[in-house]
């Protein structure tokens, strides 16, 4: 028998479980809610009382699933992936992500792509202003200031590959945590290896070879272009800084740092 289209959300959303898992408990909260979402997803929408009255409901048969168009990387700042698992299943810390990295490349999805996570907080980047509504987040397991295992690397290309592929995702749309939220967060670290990923296709990387800039170029401007909140502009500096210029991140652009936005102003 052919499946509904909200079938097949909830079954995607279910989570097996057994009395020896640790996360049993959270993952019978994860089914209710997500019966209770896909509760809501059957019922007709209601009849307006807005202009003409209706006297029936009329739902349309065009529809599908909002898809995510952004993936926003992040480092979890924590001792264990262990840690961050327990962290996402407690409803006072309000946080979560759809996936979880851990250092040995094993990868947890804890939420339905299609589900809205609460991983990006207050941010912006260009004129989005709901990160978290349009996104996909991904947490790697890292204390913030430590490299990145190969291991961990190699899961997240593979897992971006396949988010790329199955959500037509830009390639612009790869992003960090610091990136649109420049006066909040720092993550991922200046470890995350940000040119070998837009090797891979996931996100801009400036050319090896770089025009000068004119005189009159605005670089806060440029920023801006890019997608950076520039209310803060020092913030916004460090921010880019710590994507593109990780050798450097003091609040201060020089001529060369300039090249760089304007080259990346040409991508974006």
């Amino acid at each position: 028998m052919k499946k509904t289209l909200i079938q097949i959300i909830f079954i995607s959303a279910f989570i097996y479980s057994c009395s020896s898992n640790p996360y049993a408990p959270a993952n019978k909260i994860y089914r209710r809610q997500a019966k209770e979402l896909t509760k809501s997803l059957r019922e007709v929408p209601p009849v307006s009382t807005v202009g003409m009255p209706a006297t029936h409901p009329a739902g349309t048969v065009n529809f599908n699933l909002r898809k995510p168009n952004y993936v926003v990387i992040h480092h979890t700042a924590q001792s264990a992936c262990e840690q961050t698992l327990k962290t996402f299943m407690l409803t006072k810390t309000q946080v979560s992500a759809h996936y979880v990295i851990c250092k040995d490349g094993t990868i947890h999805h804890m939420l339905n792509d299609y589900f809205r996570a609460w991983h990006a907080g207050v941010g912006k980047w260009g004129n989005l202003t709901d990160v978290n509504s349009a996104s996909i987040g991904i947490e790697l397991d890292n204390n913030g200031s430590e490299v990145f295992p190969e291991s961990q690397i190699q899961s997240l290309v593979r897992l971006l590959g396949k988010l790329k592929k199955d959500y037509n995702i830009p390639q612009a749309n790869f992003i960090g945590h610091s990136d649109i939220a420049p006066s909040r967060k720092v993550d991922p670290n200046a470890f995350f290896p940000w040119k070998k990923l837009s090797e891979q296709g996931f996100g801009y990387w400036p050319d090896a070879v770089l025009d000068s800039v004119p005189a009159n170029f605005n670089s806060i401007h440029g920023l801006r272009m890019i997608g950076y909140d520039t209310k803060d502009s020092v913030a916004a500096i460090k921010a880019f800084k710590l994507h593109f210029i990780q050798s450097d991140l003091t609040p201060v652009l020089t001529d060369s740092n300039k090249m760089v936005i304007q080259n990346l102003v040409r991508k974006y």
